[in-house]
C-alpha cells in the first residue's frame, strides 16, 4: 500500500487534496443550502489550524453546517451547549475516582474531538469561556498539572446570536483575537429558502445526514497534504507590506478604539495564503488579502461608541481602509 494513502483511500498528493476540498462544497450542499462562503471559511480555518466564530440568528443552519462538514471530512465532532451553569470541567474533562483501582483517572471531556461545536458560547460565564483558551492556543488540556494533547485536526466552531444579548457574557477582546475568522451566517435568499422548504417537504431530516446523501469526500490525509502545500505558497515582500499597512491603518482609524494586533496581521497573511492555494495558485496576490480581510479582521477591532451610534460598523471601516490603502502592483 502507498504510504501516502490512508484507510479511506485518500492520498497525500496536493493536487488531489485540492480537488477533494473543493468537492466539500457540493457534498455539504446536500444538507445546507446557500452557505458556500461559510464552508470556504471553515476549510481555510482547518488549513491554517485556526478556529471560527459563527454569528447568525437562530435557525440558519449553523449547527447543521458544522455537522455536515465533519461528515464530509470524516472527522469526529461533538457539540456543547454553553449555558450559565456550565463548568470548565464539563468541557475539558476531569479526574474521577475509580473505586475498583482506588485511584483517580482522567475522563476526557467533549473538547477531545476534531470539530468542537461550542453552541452559544457567549451564554456561559468567562470562567468557562476561558477553559477553551488553552485548547485553542496550545492544542492541549492541562488537568492536575498534566498536559494532554488534543487530536489533529482540531477546530473550535463557536456560535453566537447577534440579536439577543440579555443574560449573555460578551467575549473579551483577548479571546476574540484567538479566533482566526468570524463568519456571519446570513438569512437565505428567497430561492434558497424555497429550496430548504422543498427539501423538508420531500422528507429531508437534518438529524440524518447519511440519509441526505452526505458522504466523506476528503479526510485527514488530504488536510495534511493541503497544509504542506499552503506552507509552500509564495508571499512577496510587497504583499507582506500590504497586510501590515492595512492592519496599521486600523490602529489609526478615528472610528476605532482598538485596531488589529500583530497577531491579526499574521492571521490575515495566513488566511490569504490558504485562499490563494485553494483557488489554484502557488503565490499570493492582493485580491487574496482583500477576500479574507473582513472575516479575519472584523472581530479584532473595536468601534468607538459615537461611531457605533452613527451606524458605523466594523465591516464598513475595514472596507474603507481597503479602498484607501495603496495596492501593490
Amino acid at each position: 500500500m502507498d504510504p501516502t494513502t490512508d484507510n479511506a483511500g485518500q492520498t497525500g498528493d496536493p493536487g488531489t487534496a485540492r480537488d477533494a476540498l473543493e468537492a466539500l462544497r457540493a457534498e455539504i450542499a446536500k444538507a445546507v443550502v446557500g452557505q458556500d462562503a461559510a464552508v470556504t471559511g471553515l476549510v481555510v480555518a482547518l488549513l491554517c489550524r485556526g478556529h471560527v466564530l459563527l454569528e447568525g440568528v437562530p435557525g440558519v443552519a449553523k449547527t447543521l453546517l458544522v455537522r455536515a462538514l465533519a461528515s464530509a471530512l470524516e472527522l469526529d465532532t461533538k457539540r456543547v451547549q454553553f449555558t450559565p451553569d456550565l463548568m470548565p470541567s464539563d468541557v475539558t474533562g476531569s479526574l474521577v475516582y475509580d473505586t475498583r483501582s482506588a485511584a483517580f483517572s482522567f475522563q476526557p471531556g467533549p473538547v477531545f474531538t476534531n470539530l468542537l461545536l461550542a453552541d452559544e458560547i457567549n451564554r456561559t460565564p468567562p470562567k468557562t469561556q476561558s477553559s477553551l483558551l488553552e485548547a485553542m492556543e496550545e492544542r492541549q488540556v492541562t488537568v492536575d498539572g498534566t498536559p494532554r494533547p488534543l487530536p489533529d485536526p482540531f477546530l473550535v466552531a463557536a456560535t453566537q446570536n447577534p440579536v439577543e444579548y440579555e443574560g449573555t457574557y460578551p467575549l473579551p477582546e483577548a479571546q476574540l483575537d484567538r479566533f482566526l475568522l468570524k463568519l456571519t451566517i446570513p438569512l437565505p435568499s428567497r430561492q434558497d429558502e424555497i429550496d430548504v422548504l422543498t427539501r423538508h417537504a420531500e422528507g429531508f431530516d437534518p438529524r440524518d445526514l447519511h440519509a441526505a446523501g452526505v458522504r466523506p469526500v476528503a479526510g485527514p490525509a488530504d488536510l495534511e497534504a493541503a497544509r504542506a502545500a499552503v506552507a509552500k505558497t509564495t508571499i512577496s515582500p510587497e504583499i507582506t507590506a500590504y497586510v501590515v499597512d492595512i492592519c496599521r491603518a486600523t490602529r489609526e482609524s478615528p472610528s476605532l478604539t482598538l485596531g488589529v494586533s500583530p497577531r491579526g496581521a499574521t492571521a490575515l497573511l495566513a488566511t490569504a495564503r490558504a485562499w490563494a492555494w485553494l483557488t489554484g495558485r502557488d503565490y499570493v496576490i492582493p485580491d487574496d488579502v482583500k477576500a479574507l480581510a473582513l472575516p479575519t479582521l472584523r472581530h479584532r477591532v473595536q468601534l468607538r461608541p459615537e461611531a457605533e451610534m452613527e451606524g458605523v460598523t466594523a465591516d464598513s471601516v475595514i472596507n474603507a481602509i481597503l479602498a484607501h490603502v495603496p495596492v501593490p502592483r
